[in-house]
């Protein structure tokens, strides 16, 4: 059943990286029964072998065979300048990029004390890194048109925590900081970003999930999140968590805070105030580093009549 307005895609062209299978593929298969001209971006599968070309293949071919339209891009997003020449190629095709969704992924979990720094590295390089490539060769063409849409794929690992994801909870937070920056600077140039934190059954959580629920953490489910946060009345700025066809927003936020005077400013009263200090019965929601500052700087002036 649909309920209100049909949202508009009418037009609109999209890059979907990691969109050989999974939550990839389910984003752009929605994308295009909206509409939505697709770029099935994929490399290979989480293990590194290359089957990632047929995969993406695949993915554009049905989403031709439904009468839309799509092709395959096979590149790593680490790579920069190979991210640089799908996006060429998307702009000699149709002629303009409106969304990008990054969700290009890999696994590489183990325990703090035992995973190597490699495994940091390629975990991080592909999350974040794979992003911000894939963000910085569209971010100039959405600026010139005036409009843009970006999600970043982060997690609850990156949010919360998860034992033996360090790097990737590290690359997921990183995320969601690289989505608070790009809002900001986005804003007046017509480009919305916002962060999905989706938890589902792929390839990349295979063996990790109790199988009696598999079922129903299904990337379809998770789909129609994506699709609103790339659409045109979409929010910015915003982390959309979803699984299981449960959708909810996440936020970053901090206590009212305690000035404590300058003859006063020592542990033993930080630890004595403590209660008042972490109190979030009046959280605050924060709209920049610098809004942080205003406020510190306004409740200081407050107390002392003059900003220090």
């Amino acid at each position: 059943m649909r309920h209100g307005s049909e949202m508009n895609f009418e037009g609109r062209v999209a890059v979907v990286t990691g969109a050989g299978a999974g939550l990839g593929r389910a984003h752009a298969m929605a994308l295009a029964e909206r509409g939505v001209k697709v770029v099935v971006n994929d490399m290979g599968s989480p293990g590194g072998e290359s089957t990632g070309r047929s995969a993406a293949a695949r993915v554009a071919a049905e989403i031709r065979a439904a009468g839309g339209e799509a092709f395959a891009h096979l590149c790593d997003v680490t790579d920069a300048e190979a991210v640089e020449e799908m996006t060429g190629e998307t702009l000699a095709r149709w002629g303009r990029v409106d969304i990008l969704i990054n969700n290009a992924g890999v696994l590489r979990d183990k325990s703090f004390a035992k995973i190597g720094l490699d495994h940091v590295r390629q975990v991080v390089d592909v999350h974040l890194m794979g992003s911000i490539h894939c963000t910085k060769a569209v971010w100039p063409h959405m600026v010139e048109q005036g409009y843009g849409r970006v999600l970043m794929t982060t997690s609850a690992s990156g949010l919360y925590g998860n034992f033996g994801q360090s790097n990737y909870g590290a690359a997921k937070s990183g995320l969601v900081g690289l989505m608070n920056v790009l809002a900001i600077e986005g804003e007046r140039k017509g480009i919305r970003v916002n962060a999905l934190a989706p938890t589902a059954a792929t390839r990349m959580t295979e063996g990790l999930i109790d199988e009696r629920i598999l079922g129903l953490l299904t990337p379809e489910s998770i789909a129609p999140g994506a699709l609103f946060l790339v659409s045109e009345d979409a929010p910015t700025k915003t982390i959309l968590a979803a699984g299981a066809g449960v959708f909810a927003v996440a936020q970053m936020r901090e206590s009212a805070g305690v000035y404590l005077p300058e003859g006063d400013r020592s542990p033993e009263t930080v630890a004595e105030r403590w209660a008042e200090i972490s109190d979030m019965s009046t959280p605050v929601v924060t709209a920049s580093a610098f809004d942080q500052t205003k406020r510190y700087a306004a409740m200081a002036d407050t107390e002392t009549g003059a900003v220090p």
